[in-house]
Parts: structure tokens; sequence; C-alpha cells
């Protein structure tokens, strides 16, 4: 006979949403649904009964690859890319008849792309390898069922613990100009296809004609036409064009620039290096640096337009204090917020600070985490001295008991810490134990605290019996605990938002509520996060049903499973008292206000999603300068008195419909006010202010589209009450809506799926956990790093990589148009002008280090003067650098190059006796000539499209013409059955002819010299606003004020915002500034 084991009570059981085991069967396929929940052992993971359910483990995985899986999928990887398939064709074909060079010289070099771009993708994923093992080795305190917290690793939690962390694959992001340039690579297989289709018509025409234009004999003999079995055979002349397709596809691939990809993803790394070791985004307080997790977004940083940011965590601090209360109608606490001081100075300097200012505030003692309270009147035990001791006793109480922390007390100091879900919880326990109801003992199924009593004066420990916890989540907006105090009664002690508290009140609980209301607006006004304190009484019997009918609605496997237990916990919430209400600060992080500033400056529209009530949002936006005072706020809700009647009247259907049409009739008014400015020409700034209720609406397919015209006509967009959901909505919006860059920004696991939503996620490693981090492209541990991270490193980037393609691409039409016009010269006969060996290393060794070292080095202007002048990030957003017109204007000057060497060094040596032997120019010593004007022109090229030299450019430009000269004289020096026609070609006929280094002389200067008249008179007459500011450094204006001044005017926007914004509308206001803009404008 088995023995039934009883299981004992766990300390889970203080939540009351705890499942428990259900009345049906083995068949679970429905739970994780929609009105099904998920059968979970508390403290028991390891039980029978949770083995059989099979749950996932807790390991974090966040890396692309395994040890299994690395090479299939890497290599699918590289050959996804279109280029790499291209190349891995050609080199197929080379194997064959048809290729017009050797087959290891095409497949050797496609080797060292694919594996240097694989041995990159190994590296950065093993970097996300090491900080998985991290995540997973951290440890983390279970509770092991006797009351007591065991050390475990975080890996090896299990479904059952109270702790439990998930982790998603993270989405596959690419680059607009990665997407552009593939773009550019299907025009190039165009144009080779082309070709190749063109000059095998030619072909076959000529191959067709050859005899019949020579009477039956062969004009091309050298050809030796008699001797193929197609190629050149005038009776097969279609075939022999289809062939010679083939042929000069593989030819012409030189016009792909093989090393590309791999050129790009080495500088991208080699940035991200930098990005990872700038000493300026350094924060040394929880010594973390900047981090790129991955190098494939570099670029993008330049580009961005619109920043959707948190705002607990990532503008804020998350460090929240308790800094005042009201209680019983009276306000407490006389510290003065951030946001007070703003608004201080919004309204000249008018004191904010409540009343009672004759309180003597104590400043003295050490600073206490947590707690930032400042008030005699109910410090160190004086609370017992005022009228309403008793409401204060109970509101000190409810702080100390209506939560889920865990307490630590210190052995040695007997000090006790505490362990908390958020910030706010642990702030309301050190608040309580300051006022001296110290929280110490947490069983599993007590809470045990000091106190003051009040009839004997002297501190007493209390017990109380915790029954259920009615936790805190989204929809719900409050927290009740139900306990049995001392006495035997039945208490349920409740906190939550004040939209969803106030009308819960009792009648005979709505003494203080006028004067709490009107506090808690106060605080909300000052930035402060509010919760409303209420209690009530719990008779016996109630309880009894309540939990009964509760328990049956946790097992219940019903799809209105959850609805039910809502209306429960809905009917035992209700019928409260009013003690008051909690006010935390979440100060603002360092050097927000700033950066915010230097961002708007930039031309970035910056949005705030926050699950803030509306007040504190905006007071927030006020304190870091995303509103000012002058900006008209488009406010749209749902608080009118039409739909709060239709509220408390019920009725679904009618509260949506009229919810959606005073959304969308909102949303015009709105929209009909930014018409009406832009017509008037006015300096008007509009920010849009939404609820989280409203977004619903706003946010449906019908009327998206109203949102984002609406939202992206104003300066400032704030989002509250935003769900996680919401979040990634209003992302995914905004990236697909307008077409640009998005940029989101978070700390929290709340904030994931915005962070994936966007085309770059940043996550803030701040308090909340490294669930945001984990999931982010880029993470830094201040809001403030943004500035540099986007106006330095985001430009620096957009701005090589751009000039890196553009460089890329240039090169390799010059050497592919002259592979082609020598082809032409002999008639499409499918001969390459160079040696197979000078084909295949050109892009490796004779031209790819300079331009990585311009990826890598090169700066347009100085990190000063991208701060200086942040407009110049406007380059970036607007794809100035890497636009269709940039792009072709470089092909175009390939093209004139590549026409330039051909032609010159072709009739340089035409008639030429090359050598005292009477031997004229042959391919060898054409090719030899026209290869080394190649390597001399792109790299000169490159040397005047470098803003910024450093020693290492000097050396890899100068040493890739060098090392064309050692390789040739190398090469040169093999055996003849290796290296073929370029046998001693450099010492015996290149280098003893003077025709030789006078045409790469004269080539070198003759095709050169349109770019450098193109960029002199640009320079001059029509410069970008990169070159405007080169020329401040370049003719010595950079210590001129008011030249800088001038230049500096044109980015100041009198829409945006920042503080910026703010002084110059006061300019506006003054009327000055119109003078001094013609003035400045004049004089430039």
């Amino acid at each position: 006979m088995t023995k039934c084991r009883r299981r004992r009570l766990h300390l889970s059981n203080i939540y009351a949403f705890k499942g428990r085991k259900s009345s049906f069967q083995e068949d679970h396929s429905h739970i994780g649904g929609p009105g099904f929940s998920r059968v979970v052992y508390c403290n028991e993971p390891n039980s029978p009964a949770a083995e059989r359910r099979n749950y996932t483990g807790n390991y974090v995985r966040s890396t692309k690859y395994t040890p299994a899986s690395f090479i299939p999928k890497s290599l699918f990887e590289q050959f996804r890319r279109v280029a790499n398939f291209y190349f891995l064709v050609t080199g197929i074909l080379s194997l064959t008849s048809l290729s017009p060079y050797s087959p290891i010289s095409a497949l050797l070099p496609l080797t060292f792309v694919i594996a240097a771009s694989m041995v990159k993708e190994a590296i950065e994923d093993w970097g996300r390898k090491k900080q998985d093992i991290e995540m997973n080795n951290r440890k983390v305190k279970v509770h092991d069922g006797n009351g007591k917290f065991r050390r475990e690793g975080w890996r090896n939690l299990k479904v059952g613990d109270i702790v439990i962390q998930n982790s998603t694959d993270p989405p596959s992001k690419r680059s607009r100009i990665e997407r552009k340039m593939d773009k550019i690579i299907y025009l190039m297989f165009g144009v080779v296809f082309l070709m190749s289709f063109i000059g095998s018509i030619v072909f076959g025409i000529e191959t067709r004609e050859d005899r019949v234009r020579n009477g039956g004999r062969t004009e091309r003999w050298y050809l030796r036409p008699d001797e193929a079995d197609i190629f050149f055979d005038p009776d097969r002349a279609p075939m022999a064009a289809i062939y010679h397709f083939f042929t000069a596809v593989m030819l012409y691939s030189y016009f792909i620039p093989i090393s590309l990809y791999v050129s790009i993803e080495i500088v991208k790394v080699l940035q991200s290096v930098f990005i990872n070791n700038d000493i300026l985004m350094y924060y040394e307080e929880n010594d973390k640096p900047a981090h790129a997790r991955t190098s494939n977004l570099n670029e993008e940083l330049g580009m961005v337009d619109t920043i959707l940011s948190d705002k607990t965590g990532t503008l804020t601090c998350n460090s929240m204090e308790f800094i005042k209360c009201s209680i019983a109608g009276t306000a407490y606490g006389r510290g003065i917020t951030e946001v007070e001081r703003s608004m201080a100075m919004r309204s000249n300097g008018s004191n904010l600070v409540g009343e009672d200012l004759d309180v003597v505030v104590d400043q003295s003692g050490p600073k206490i985490k947590g707690f930032n309270f400042q008030d005699e009147r109910v410090m160190k035990g004086n609370w017992v001295k005022q009228r309403d001791a008793a409401v204060l006793q109970k509101f000190f109480r409810l702080l100390a008991v209506c939560h889920t922390a865990i307490p630590e007390t210190d052995e040695a100091t007997g000090s006790v810490s505490y362990e908390a879900e958020s910030p706010d919880e642990a702030a309301f326990v050190v608040a309580a134990r300051e006022f001296g109801f110290e929280f110490f003992s947490r069983t599993q199924n007590g809470i045990s605290f000091r106190e003051l009593d009040l009839a004997s004066g002297k501190t007493v420990e209390r017990v109380y019996r915790l029954l259920n916890v009615l936790e805190f989540n989204s929809a719900r907006k409050r927290m009740s605990v139900i306990v049995r105090d001392e006495d035997g009664r039945l208490l349920l002690l409740s906190k939550g938002a004040d939209n969803v508290m106030f009308e819960r009140l009792a009648k005979n609980g709505r003494k203080f509520e006028e004067k709490t209301r009107e506090h808690v607006n106060e605080y909300a006004d000052a930035g402060l996060r509010t919760l409303i304190l209420a209690y009530r009484e719990v008779d016996e019997n109630e309880y009894i049903e309540f939990s009964k009918n509760f328990n049956e609605a946790k097992n219940s496997v019903t799809a209105d499973r959850e609805s039910l237990i809502d209306e429960i916990t809905d009917q035992m919430e209700r019928n409260l008292i009013l003690l008051g209400a909690t006010a935390v600060e979440d100060k603002l992080q360092n050097g927000v206000p700033d950066c915010i500033d230097k961002l708007a400056q930039a031309g970035i529209k910056i949005w705030v999603l926050t699950g803030d009530k509306m007040e504190t949002a905006i007071n927030i936006g006020f304190a870091c300068s995303l509103l000012r005072q002058e900006m008209k706020q488009i406010i749209i809700n749902l608080e009118t008195p039409h739909i709060k009647a239709l509220e408390k009247a019920g009725g679904k259907d009618e509260i949506e419909q009229a919810s959606r049409e005073s959304v969308v009739k909102q949303m015009e008014e709105g929209k009909a006010l930014l018409t009406a400015s832009r017509s008037a020409s006015s300096h008007e700034a509009f920010a849009l202010i939404i609820d989280g209720k409203s977004l619903t609406y706003a946010l449906e397919d019908d009327f998206k589209k109203k949102f984002l015209d609406l939202a992206t006509g104003c300066a400032s967009v704030i989002c509250c009450r935003s769900s996680p959901k919401q979040k990634a909505l209003v992302t995914r919006l905004v990236k697909s809506g307008t077409g640009k860059t998005t940029l989101a920004i978070g700390d929290g696991a709340n904030d994931v799926g915005m962070l994936q939503e966007a085309d770059i996620g940043v996550g803030i490693s701040g308090v909340e956990g490294m669930q945001a981090v984990m999931s982010s492209d880029i993470a830094i541990a201040q809001f403030r790093y943004l500035e540099r991270l986007l106006l330095v490193h985001g430009h620096w980037c957009y701005s090589r990589i751009s000039s890196m393609i553009c460089y890329f691409f240039y090169k390799n039409i010059t050497f592919g148009v002259t592979v082609f016009l020598y082809e032409a010269y002999t008639s499409f006969s499918a001969q390459p002008a160079y040696n197979d060996w000078f084909l295949s290393l050109f892009n490796v060794f004779f031209s790819s280090l300079p331009v990585i070292a311009l990826g890598v080095f090169d700066q347009d202007v100085s990190a000063r003067y991208c701060y200086k002048f942040p407009l110049l990030y406007q380059e970036g957003v607007q794809n100035l650098l890497f636009s269709w017109k940039r792009i072709i204007g470089w092909m175009f000057n390939g093209v004139f190059t590549a026409l330039a060497i051909f032609f010159l060094c072709k009739e340089s040596l035409k008639h030429q006796i090359y050598n005292p032997n009477g031997k004229t120019a042959g391919r060898e010593i054409l090719g030899g000539t026209m290869y080394t004007c190649v390597v001399w022109v792109v790299n000169l090229q490159m040397a005047l499209a470098i803003s910024y030299f450093t020693w290492l450019q000097h050396i890899v430009i100068w040493g890739s013409v060098a090392f064309w000269y050692i390789f040739l004289m190398i090469y040169g020096a093999i055996a003849p059955s290796f290296s073929t026609d370029a046998y001693k070609v450099f010492i015996e006929a290149l280098a003893p002819a003077p025709s030789y280094w006078l045409t790469t002389l004269f080539v070198m200067f003759f095709a050169l010299i349109p770019f450098f008249v193109f960029k002199s008179v640009q320079m001059r007459f029509f410069p970008g606003y990169h070159q405007m500011i080169q020329w401040i450094r370049y003719e010595g204006h950079s210590n001129d004020p008011e030249f800088v001044e001038m230049v500096r005017q044109r980015s100041i926007r009198p829409t945006t915002v920042g503080f910026t914004a703010r002084r110059a509308a006061s300019v506006r206001r003054s009327g000055r500034f119109h003078d001094q803009l013609n003035k400045n404008f004049i004089a430039f």
C-alpha cells in the first residue's frame, strides 16, 4: 500500500494566484493557450508530476550558432549573399574548359573571403556565448521549502522555483546601407550580363563572318579555329556565341568586388572595438563600458530619424526614493524634486514647496538608499503626536505588510536589508522601517515586523498571518494582501494607481479623498510616482466564501478562467477606507537634458513611451526639455464626461464605439491645428500626448496612419500608460510608416519587444536586470552616452561605410572596364588583359587594405565638431553620402578612369620598339603597364578621398603600391610553368623601359585631374555641410565665434525640443531672432 504524502505549505502559498492541482487528466495540450493556465508545482520542481510535464529549462542562449550548426549555418549565411553565390558559381565554372583563367586563381580568393567572414562570425558569437555563460552562472536565491533560501545557478532554475527567466531568439537585422548595397550588386549583375550578352553577339557575328570576308580563309588565324571544338569555329558560330557568354560572365566577374563583404565585416568589427573601448562612454560607478553586441548595424547609428525611449530607468535612474506622502489629508515631506526645480524656473522662480514652511527640516545623518524623506512631524516617532496618529499607524503598517519583499538580516550588525521585485517596493519597506515599522521576517504564512506601541510607548514585535497575496499586474494596477492580525481580525490591505483605487472606496471611506486627490495631483505635477493606500476589515463568512470561489476559479480550465478570477478579486477589493498616498521620485539620470537637447539639434525626433500616468510623464518631459512652455500640447485621452458616464453604465460595445469615435475626433482636431500652423508659416511647436487607452484605438489598422501623420508632425510625442505590447506596436508603426531608421532604448524586460522591433535596439544596463541588454544590439550604461554613440560614432561609421562602398565600386569598375575594353579590342575573344593571378589578387592584396583603413580611421570632421555642429548628423538621416547620385557619380568616375588608362596605355605602346632587340609590346607588357596604372590610380584616388590621414593609412596606401612591385618581381621569378606570361616581365621588360615609367606617370596625372577639379569646385562653391565645417578648420575660423555661430544657426530649428530651442524661442519673443539670423546669413 502506497502511503499518501501530504504536501507541505510552501512560501509560494503567499500568492493567492498559485496554481493548484486541477481536476482534469493528463491532456495538457491546451495549457498556455487563451483561458488556460500552466500547472506549476511550486518548490517541487523535481516531483514526478512536474517531470511528466517536460518543462523547458532556464538556460539562456542568445548565440546565433552552436558547435554543430556553425559550419552549415555559417556557410548558408555567406552564400545567401548574392555576390558570394555568384562567385561560387563562377568558381565552379572555372573548373570547366569555358574558364578564361585557372580554377585555383578563382577558388582561392573566394575561399579566403568566406573563411575570413566565418572567423568574424565565430568571434562575435563567442562574445555572445561568454555573456550567456556569465548570465547562466549567476547566483540567485531559491527557496528550499523549509523557510530558508539557498544560492543556485541561474541555469539550474526550474519551473516551480521562485525566480524564472525566459529568452527569445533575437531577430535578424540588416542595415539600410547593406540592403541598398545588394541593389547595387544586382545593378552590376545586370551590367555584367548585358556586356556579356552584347559581347557574345559581336563575337558570334565576328566568328561567322571571319571566313566569309577572306574568301574561305580565317582572318583570325592566330586564334587557331581549326583546332577549336566550338570556340572560334565559323561553322558553329551560334554555339560559340553561347559559350562565349558563359566565359564572359566569368571574365567580367571582376566588376563585382569579391572582398567587399569581408572588408566591410572587418571594418565593422574594428569600429565596434572602438565603440567598446571609448572611455567617454564608460560608466565608472558600475564598471560598465559600452558594448556593441553586434557589428552589423554600425552605420545605422548615423542614420537614426526617431528615438523611442522608455522613461523609468532610461531617462530616469530607476532608483526610487520615498520623498513625500499624504496621510489623512495632510501632506508630509519637504524634499524638492528636479521637476519642481524645473517648474519653478518655468514660473519665474515661484516656490512650489507645499504648506507648513515653518516645519524644521533635519538634513543631518547619512544618506539612506530608497529614502529621501524630510519632515520632523513624523520622523523619530513624532508621528504619535499628530492629530490622526491612528491613521498614520495604519498607513505605516500597510507599508510594512503589503508587499512581496524578502528581508535579509546581517548577523554581525543586525541591520535588515530587502530584496524586492521592483525599486518601488523596496522604497516602501525601507520607508516603513525609517518611520519605525521594521519588517524583519517572512515565513510561509506570516509576516513579522516591529512597531512603536501607542499604549506602552515601547517597540513591540507583531506577527500577521498572511492568507493571500493578490498580486500587481498591468491590468489590475493594484496589489492587495489579506492578513489576520494578532487580535484575530481579517484585514484587506491594498495599494494601487489612483484611477483604480478611488473608485473602490466605500462611502464612509472617503473622508480624506478631496485633500488626497489634491496632493496626488501636486505630486504628479512634481514628477513623482504615486500610489493610493487603503484598507478594510473583512467579515469571516465573506472571506470563507471568497476563498472557496477563488480556489474554484483557479482550478477552472474554461476559457473564461481569467475573467472569473478578476471578478472575484474585484469584489473583494471594494468598499475600502482611504488612508493616504505615497510619492516616490525616480530622478533624471545625469546629462539627460543636455543629451536630448543635442539630439534635437541634430534633427532627431524623440518619443517617450512610458507606463506612468500622464501628469508624471508631462512633467518629466519638462524636466528633460522634451517639452517647453511655448509648445502647444495636443492631448488625447478618454477622460471625457461622456466616456466616464458610459463606463459607469456598462455596455462594453457602446464604450468601445464611443471611445473609438472620441480618439479619431481628437486626432483629426490635432491634425487640423498642425495644418493651420503650417499654412500660417508659424514657428509654433506641438507636442502630442496620448494615454494607453486611446493608443489602443489609435493603433487599429483603420486609424494608425492618421495617428502616425499627427505624431510625425509634432516636435515631441509622449505615450503614457503604455503596455509593453503597445510600445512594440508603436515602434513597428514608426519604422514601417516612415521608412526611416528607428532606435529604441530601454532598460527593462518590458522594453524587450520594443528593442527587437526597432532597427536598432539599445539596452541600458541598469537595475532592472539584463533582459533588455541581452535583447539589444548595443548596450550602454547611461542615456547620456547616446549623444556620443550617435553624433560621433554613428556619424563616423555612416560616413566611413558610405565612402568605403562607393570607393569599392569605383575601383572595381575601373579594373573591370579595362578588362572589358581589352576584350573588345581583341574582338571579344575572351582573352583576359591580365595574368590569372593579377586578376585574382587585385581585390585581395593590391587595393583592399587602404579601403579598410578608410573605413576604420577616416574622420570627415573631428568629434569636437560633431558636437559643435550637430546638424551634420542629418547627412546620415537623409542618406546624402550614400545616395544614388553619389553612387552613380563614383561609378562614372571609375568608367572615365578606366578609359583613360586603357587608351593612353594602348596608344603609348602601340608603335614602340620596346627593347633593344626590336621587340614590340605584347599582351604581357600592355597588361603589366595597365595593371600598374590601375594600382597607382586607385590608391592615389584613395589618398585624395581621405579626410583624416594617419600614419597607418600612409603605410597601407603606399605599401599596397610597393607590394605590387615586390609581388611582380617575386612572381616573375617563379618558373614559367606557374608564372606563365609574367615570367621576368618586370625585370627584363617593364623596369628597363623609360616609356613604362613615363606612361604610368602621365596616366596617373590625367586620370585624377577630373576628380580633383570636381572636388575643388564643389568644395568652393557647392559645399556640403561637412565640407563647410572642414573649411572652418582649414581656414582657421574655428576660433572665430561669429563665423562658427553663423554656421551653427543652421542647426537650430524653431520647432524642435531641448533647452537650446527654449532659449531660441525666448529670443524670438523678444524680437531679436530674425534680425540676428538675417545678419548671420548676410555675413555668410
